[in-house]
């Protein structure tokens, strides 16, 4: 109760938003479809105005987030007025100052899912070290980083349930490889499972748990670990049945047997913009992206205007160049997914090793999730992973890998905004908790 008052009284703090704002355009207006016609639909991302006709069906997005959205529509009227106002407003049919700002109902699920995802890291943390002062330190830590980025999960989008359900697939996972359970596996598989569909890039962590499986398998004495393909197996089934209906629905409603279209796609256009960065910009990417102090510092140093294209909001931005050559692009050819090949190799032939190149400041500025919180994560972090090398703690680095890996995996074909990497917050509270927590004697 004390962690969902917390959360709950962070989001309530911020000002109250348009709900046209930043992406909610994007899921409300797959709600609206939903609710008006019937029809999943790619939202804002089709040619089609549904406040006129129904638009087609779409997999553009993963189908979790808008539905919650949709259910949340059938319960409370007044927040289906306000979504069905805002939808309308964005195309141009009525005055967006008539709609009334009303995220109420979301707000409390985003409450929920946080304050699960919080207990799941807490619950990780003292799994991994059999410690009750990693569980409430942990828990507490992480809290506090929810509450840094409350503003972020005022907003209707999906970065509390992603958040909550990444925590509570980790949470799984370790306690699976611990035990060596077979429930353990089928849970952390059904969670991923979920977790994809809330955000289609999650695909990823399937392979990533699978190999992480067989590392771990390979460290813990072999009659712990007996029939660890069984259980891995276990997990990928379980991950298949969750995510088996979509594909269904793609394949009958869309055409094609695909979680998704276009998305990845979209995706990596816009990321090659950060391609045109300078030796300068990659430079001062470094300090910049530090909390608080960095802007500061490179502002004073050698300029504003030195990091400036980093920033999302403004005129010339890498964000706003690759946006506009991915319009241009759907504009000519009307779907990215048939020249993807293409466009990515033709980049690869001309920028390739300096798209290796600006991986590293990306994912450097990728790191620093709630903000001035990692100023002093970040570094106890570092020292619990020296820590867990030195006294053989695998499971925390078990732990830990996948939120980094997609660190270095959002830097190679997405970009660098912190918000895209909030999985940290798990291994960063854990690890911290435990270094603060131990003491000279060893772990307790």
């Amino acid at each position: 109760m004390a962690v969902a008052a917390i959360v709950a009284s962070s989001i309530a703090s911020w000002p109250a938003k348009r709900m046209v704002d930043f992406d909610q355009s994007f899921y409300l207006t797959i709600a609206y479809d939903l609710d008006r016609h019937g029809v999943f639909s790619n939202g804002v991302w089709d040619n089609v105005d549904s406040t006129v006709t129904a638009p087609p069906a779409g997999m553009f997005f993963a189908p979790l987030y808008p539905v919650l959205i949709f259910a949340a529509m059938q319960v409370d009227a007044r927040f289906a007025r306000a979504v069905a106002c805002t939808v309308e407003a964005d195309h141009k049919k009525r005055d967006l100052d008539t709609c009334e700002i009303y995220p109420r109902p979301m707000h409390v699920i985003h409450v929920l899912f946080l304050t699960l995802g919080i207990l799941a890291i807490a619950f990780a943390g003292e799994a991994i070290f059999s410690s009750l002062r990693v569980f409430y330190l942990g828990g507490f830590l992480a809290t506090a980083a929810v509450a840094a980025e409350a503003d972020l999960f005022s907003y209707i989008m999906t970065e509390s349930v992603w958040l909550s359900l990444y925590s509570l697939t980790l949470g799984a996972f370790v306690v699976a490889l611990k035990t060596w359970r077979l429930r353990w596996f089928v849970l952390a598989g059904a969670l991923l499972g979920l977790l994809c569909l809330v955000r289609a890039s999650f695909l990823l962590l399937g392979p990533v748990l699978l190999c992480l499986s067989v590392i771990y398998a390979r460290r813990v004495p072999p009659a712990t670990c007996g029939g660890w393909a069984r259980h891995a197996a276990a997990l990928a089934v379980a991950f298949a049945i969750v995510i088996t209906p979509w594909l269904v629905r793609n394949a009958v409603s869309v055409g094609k047997l695909r979680f998704t279209e276009e998305y990845g796609s979209a995706t990596l256009v816009e990321r090659f913009a950060f391609n045109a960065m300078t030796a300068r910009e990659f430079l001062g990417a470094f300090p910049y992206c530090v909390p608080a102090i960095g802007p500061l510092a490179v502002a004073h140093l050698f300029g504003a205007d030195t990091t400036r294209r980093f920033e999302w909001y403004e005129p010339g931005s890498f964000f706003y160049a690759g946006r506009a050559r991915r319009i241009d692009l759907v504009a000519a050819h009307t779907r990215l997914d048939p020249i993807i090949t293409d466009l990515a190799a033709d980049e690869m032939r001309r920028n390739g090793w300096w798209h290796l190149a600006t991986t590293v400041p990306l994912a450097w500025c990728g790191l620093w999730v709630a903000g001035v919180w990692s100023l002093a994560m970040l570094p106890l972090f570092v020292w619990a992973c020296i820590a867990a090398v030195r006294r053989h703690k695998t499971l925390f680095l078990v732990y830990a890998a996948p939120a980094l890996i997609l660190v270095g995996v959002h830097a190679a074909i997405a970009n660098h905004y912190p918000r895209y990497n909030l999985g940290l917050i798990g291994p960063f509270a854990v690890g911290a908790a435990w270094v603060i927590s131990r003491d000279r004697r060893g772990d307790r």
